[in-house]
């Protein structure tokens, strides 16, 4: 059954399974993000699409957390064997795994409970935990930025990049810390039942509803400074007009700036050129249109500010490596979500 299925062999409903391996020295925070993401996302006749639980290496009882309290975890590892998406969160239990890259005998015989073609994640320093398995030897992966060196050489056959919100390699993500996570988790939303849903489930959570994997982790101006100007006000004046053609200039003047400085400001606040910025944009754009619409490809690829659809395919093959046509079908079979995952690489 591929990550994205809902329905059994015998045509029954189920809900995609989701367990998170919670260890000691957990992030409280980071633990509850799986939960209160996939937590929220239902169908159309008001059943979960996702069915969440959290287990730990040993029997039942407690996982101490870096906190000043433990959490009771009810399910022992053979939780693991029951999941389609496994996510192991951030931990800072200082061990063989973060110091030397290797399992303990009792996270082996835990980790060995999960069966081929599960799909696996990790949010900041649970990354350590699916390279000391060697889940991530050949492949690219993230972690939080503060740490990415010292990961990288840990693990020098895994392609780190330290720059990235998270990255997707199909069956295997892996994330930076806090907050990313919830970036991820919504992205897998996304992926498996389409824009509408996970702009849903962002809402009731009252985050930003997508975030570009390839987005910087470490923003310089995340927040403007008062004192300053800020390019806020040309971002919504854009998103209210993606289906015109948007001159940087045009931009630039809204916020009275030069070309020059509205780019180096643009890019210290949003972490992505303004170009890549409003490409990303006007995806979202057309696969929400794709999603919710029966409107023509052309007709889409104009109102997303294309300009043509052949121009439209190169950035969603670009971007989510199908064509207009193979999302719809994807996300429009079945009353949208029903298909297989879209394939998108961060």
């Amino acid at each position: 059954m591929d990550p994205a299925s809902r329905t059994s062999r015998a045509g029954t409903f189920r809900p995609h399974r989701v367990v998170v391996l919670a260890l000691d020295g957990l992030l409280p925070f980071e633990l509850g993000i799986p939960h209160r993401i996939f937590g929220r996302p239902r169908d159309g006749h008001g059943r979960r699409l996702y069915e969440v639980v959290t287990c730990s290496v040993r029997p039942p009882g407690p996982v101490e957390t870096d906190a000043d309290f433990a959490v009771h975890v009810g399910n022992g590892p053979e939780a693991l064997a029951t999941a389609d998406t496994v996510i192991v969160p951030a931990f800072y239990e200082r061990g063989p795994v973060y110091e030397r890259g290797e399992l303990t005998d009792e996270l082996a015989v835990a980790l060995a409970h999960i069966r081929p073609g599960t799909r696996l994640a990790s949010i900041c320093t649970g990354v350590y935990v699916l390279a000391a398995a060697g889940r991530l030897d050949g492949r690219p992966a993230t972690t939080h930025w503060a740490d990415a060196e010292r990961f990288q050489r840990l693990f020098p056959r895994i392609e780190v990049d330290p720059d990235v919100l998270f990255v997707d390699d199909g069956d295997v993500l892996t994330s930076a810390g806090v907050a990313a996570g919830i970036d991820l988790c919504l992205h897998l939303v996304r992926r498996d039942h389409g824009t509408a849903v996970a702009n849903d489930v962002a809402r009731r959570t009252v985050v930003p509803p997508h975030r570009d994997g390839g987005q910087a982790q470490y923003i310089r101006r995340p927040v403007p400074d008062p004192q300053q100007a800020s390019t806020t006000g040309a971002r919504a004046w854009a998103l209210g007009r993606l289906h015109e053609p948007i001159q940087l200039r045009d931009m630039a003047a809204r916020e009275s700036m030069s070309v020059r400085t509205f780019t180096r400001r643009f890019r210290e606040e949003v972490g992505v050129s303004p170009g890549q910025w409003l490409a990303r944009q006007r995806v979202e754009r057309a696969r929400h249109l794709l999603e919710s619409t029966d409107l023509s490809v052309d007709r889409v690829a104009r109102d997303a500010g294309f300009g043509s659809a052949q121009s439209m395919r190169q950035h969603l093959q670009a971007a989510l490596g199908v064509t207009p046509t193979a999302y719809r079908r994807t996300f429009r079979a079945g009353g949208g979500g029903h298909g297989a995952p879209v394939s998108a690489g961060a």
